[in-house]
């Protein structure tokens, strides 16, 4: 269940094992709001199957999209560290089942594995990367150059053209990068119609280079 995840492995079947007996497991629907930003939660979620969102958003129901996690991933890692409450709330994109691992149970297994806390470090430091990747991109680029970005970024190659596979809305793209749906909509319109893009209800295709400027 955890061979894996990536904070787990180098751990041979007996430790795994163990980790396994200190988890539960639960299955949650499409849509279910699994945390809260500001909960005092303290247990550490892995993805068993499915997918999340991780977000924030503030009284005016504004939204903007941190990241999205799949199977063999996990949230939750920061309230194993500190005492302080949850920075962001997650959310199932599609039905979803996690292996739920409490503060107390983690630290019993750490005590006995210190390994784990070294690739718990290294994911943490891979993730700021991330953010600060995310954080340049952006104070520096226009929301042209953030959607050509997001879509690059989870494009995948097939038969020489690139293609995002995950049905992105354009209400997602938007909340990703903190851009209007309206605004979005435009950049993909204008970039079908030069026959860099097509669209349809399930993916993208990228047929050329984007242009750099819009």
């Amino acid at each position: 269940m955890f061979e894996t995840v990536s904070i787990f492995s180098g751990l041979d079947e007996h430790q795994l094992g163990v980790i396994e007996k200190h988890a539960n497991s639960r299955r949650y629907p499409k849509n279910a709001i699994i945390l809260n930003e500001g909960d005092s939660s303290d247990s550490l979620y892995v993805i068993l199957s499915g997918k999340v969102k991780v977000y924030l958003n503030d009284e005016n129901g504004k939204e903007v999209s941190l990241n999205y996690q799949e199977a063999g991933e996990y949230f939750g890692e920061l309230s194993l560290i500190d005492d302080i409450e949850r920075s962001a709330s997650v959310m199932t994109v599609e039905k979803s089942t996690f292996a739920i691992i409490s503060k107390q149970d983690f630290r019993s297994v750490l005590a006995k594995n210190p390994d784990i806390a070294i690739h718990l470090i290294k994911d943490l430091a891979y993730r700021v990367r991330v953010l600060t990747g995310n954080v340049k991109t952006l104070a520096l680029s226009d929301v042209y150059g953030r959607v050509c970005k997001t879509l690059l970024s989870v494009a995948t190659e097939h038969d020489d053209v690139l293609v995002v596979e995950e049905p992105l809305t354009q209400q997602e793209i938007a909340n990703r990068i903190g851009a209007s749906r309206e605004m979005v909509c435009r950049i993909l319109k204008d970039l079908a119609t030069g026959g860099y893009i097509t669209q349809n209800h399930r993916h993208i295709v990228i047929h050329k280079q984007l242009p750099q400027r819009y």
